[in-house]
């Protein structure tokens, strides 16, 4: 197993752990609540750690985490008019795919 991302922040570790895990490669989260122990512990071993489970995934992570966010234009579902943020596939109000 191998560490690609780590973070006093436990909703970004999530958000890391999301995007890794979309796109089919195990994660596992360690340390996830050391941060309440901070003062007690030294700070550095009280980040929220992600590891992938196979090291073969660990190029393809660390790539997955470099990537932009999406940009262009907002989009309009064709089925309810609502306006969404490119970063959508689906549309929240009515969940009509883009």
């Amino acid at each position: 197993m191998k560490r690609v991302f780590s973070s006093f922040n436990r909703i970004a570790v999530y958000h890391a752990k999301n995007l890794i895990e979309a796109e089919g490669i195990r994660t596992e989260m360690r340390n996830e609540f050391l941060v309440s122990a901070m003062g007690e512990l030294p700070p550095a071993e009280c980040q929220a750690e992600l590891w992938v489970v196979d090291d073969a995934d660990a190029a393809r992570a660390f790539a997955i985490l470099r990537r932009p966010p999406p940009s262009g234009p907002d989009w309009t579902c064709a089925r309810c008019g609502e306006v969404s943020g490119p970063q959508f596939t689906q549309c929240w109000k009515c969940g009509a795919d883009r």
